[in-house]
């Protein structure tokens, strides 16, 4: 298991695909965005 005790979904990398590509991430740059609900370490 997880950190977060659950398995991602699908919908998990759509709303961070959407994220990315909406207004409020204008100035995210240059940044690596692991959705593995905690099991890389980093």
């Amino acid at each position: 298991m997880t950190p977060l005790q659950r398995l991602g979904e699908p919908e998990d990398i759509a709303k961070a695909t959407l994220y990315l590509a909406s207004d409020d991430s204008s100035v995210v740059t240059g940044t690596e965005l692991v959705i593995d609900g905690g099991f890389t370490a980093h």
